[in-house]
């Protein structure tokens, strides 16, 4: 069985989740005690972005919300080439809300609105450093 690390990595897999919230310090808290995360918290230059973490593997973060309306939680799917994702999605009848644009030191992101409505993200990571 493969590890997460080699899982995300996997193109089609849900590979991050990531809450937004008008209060990440408290909701990092909660569900710290909650589920018995781990934090790594680092200064992204618009807020502390808290990196969520199961013993030593993180598996998704907590930033500071940037628009009104209730926390809510996104999920990705890693693909192989997010522009190519993007293109294909518009062309099934998706909305792109943002992107694609990169994440320094992470990958190529952006973020999807399907047909019905639901939005996700999607997100082709740059190769890990040995």
């Amino acid at each position: 069985m493969k590890d997460y690390q080699d899982v995300y990595m996997t193109p089609g897999a849900f590979s991050w989740n990531e809450l937004s919230s008008p209060d990440p310090k408290k909701a990092s808290e909660f569900y710290g005690t909650l589920f018995g995360w781990g934090f790594d918290t680092m200064n992204l230059g618009q807020g502390d972005y808290h990196v969520i973490k199961v013993g030593e593997v993180a598996v998704g973060g907590v930033m500071q919300q940037q628009q009104p309306g209730p926390a809510m939680w996104g999920a990705y799917v890693t693909v192989a080439s997010c522009d190519a994702t993007v293109e294909k999605a518009k062309g099934l009848g998706a909305t792109v809300c943002a992107g694609p644009f990169d994440i320094p030191t992470v990958g190529r992101m952006a973020v999807l609105q399907d047909p019905q409505g639901a939005v996700i993200q999607v997100i082709s990571y740059f190769p890990r450093e040995a």
